[in-house]
């Protein structure tokens, strides 16, 4: 089988294409023929050492998957070959075959195409997730998405009006925003890009205040991280919730007398830690998100798509942060 590997820690140029023999399922396994990988944020950083999971290489990157099942391991139920699949297997999606516990599959119905499919779980269910357990958001709060046109941003657009919230996006670029707003984001206000000194930081609270409105944001969406994370807790009502989802733009330092003044909580959100944990939990939102899919509320965003041999250039574009909502690797 063809795979796209990282043989050596570096950025997605360093990826290699090559020949490996094909995975055999195990028992409790099942042998996916993959059609569809998409990429996520997590991507950029297992290649380059820098993710929490190192996998020992050679392997391949692609946490999020589609496919059909090709064989099943013994002792596993419930499962036939041909049967249509999504998994997270955190990598070795990037590959024409992977094996996958059979825990970990979940249907695929057939009226869904293998990219779609791909696109959903680890946004849909990470923002799922932030929104409804850690921020406990309510119809009718505020709800502001940062990073909102990014995979997880759309998410958490989309969620916050199916809860019945108020959504503003903010976003790096009118392009992004006009996108943010076609998800149904109530206003979308365009930031400036970092990094931010003082002065910078106090103008982006600003801008952030003036749009969540007096009473400040109930619920704030944080994939982004960085110099972007104080100016947006500035941005904070009283007793809101800050959710912690991801650091592309830096790992940032809070002043903590903020959350004091505003007597929020700084919430982390850590959705396959919580799967791993609530097993039952992540499957009633996952049943949810197909409920939502089905009634037209939400849906992935695919704005590209790449052969295998040109992955790399899938997690470079993320890496840049020129995506809006999701690219896909399609294996057909």
């Amino acid at each position: 089988m063809k795979a796209l590997l990282s043989t050596a820690p570096g950025g997605p140029e360093t990826l290699v294409l090559s020949d490996l023999p094909d995975p055999v399922a195990g028992p409790g396994d099942l042998l996916v023929r993959v059609r569809a990988a998409a990429i996520n944020y997590p991507d950029v950083l297992i290649i380059e050492d820098k993710y929490q999971m190192r996998p020992p290489r050679p392997f391949a990157p692609g946490g999020e998957i589609a496919g059909e099942v090709e064989a099943v391991g013994a002792g596993v139920s419930g499962w036939s070959v041909g049967d249509r699949l999504i998994a997270v297997p955190g990598f070795g999606g990037l590959a024409e075959k992977i094996v996958i516990p059979a825990t970990a599959a979940i249907a695929l119905p057939p009226s869904r195409s293998f990219t779609d499919g791909a696109a959903l779980l680890l946004t849909y269910a990470t923002s799922i997730h932030a929104l409804y357990d850690r921020g406990k958001l309510e119809a009718g709060e505020t709800l502001l998405v940062l990073g909102a046109a990014g995979g997880v941003g759309l998410a958490a657009i989309e969620l916050g009006k199916a809860r019945g919230a108020r959504v503003i996006a903010a976003v790096s670029s009118e392009d992004k925003a006009q996108a943010a707003r076609e998800a149904g984001a109530d206003d979308a206000i365009v930031y400036p890009r970092g990094p931010f000194d003082k002065d910078r930081q106090k103008a982006l609270a600003t801008l952030l205040k003036d749009a969540v409105g007096p009473a400040g944001a109930d619920v704030i969406y944080d994939p982004v991280g960085g110099d972007y994370a104080e100016p947006a807790l500035r941005s904070i009502a009283w007793e809101g919730r800050y959710l912690v989802v991801g650091f592309p733009a830096g790992i940032p330092r809070l002043p903590l007398n903020l959350t004091l003044l505003k007597s929020c909580d700084v919430c982390g959100v850590f959705w396959g830690a919580f799967a791993a944990r609530d097993p039952m939990a992540n499957a009633a939102h996952i049943a949810t998100l197909f409920k939502l899919w089905d009634e037209g509320k939400i849906g992935p965003r695919v704005s590209a798509t790449y052969p295998l041999e040109r992955g790399g250039e899938a997690i470079a574009a993320l890496a840049a942060r020129a995506v809006i909502g999701k690219v896909v690797v399609t294996l057909d």
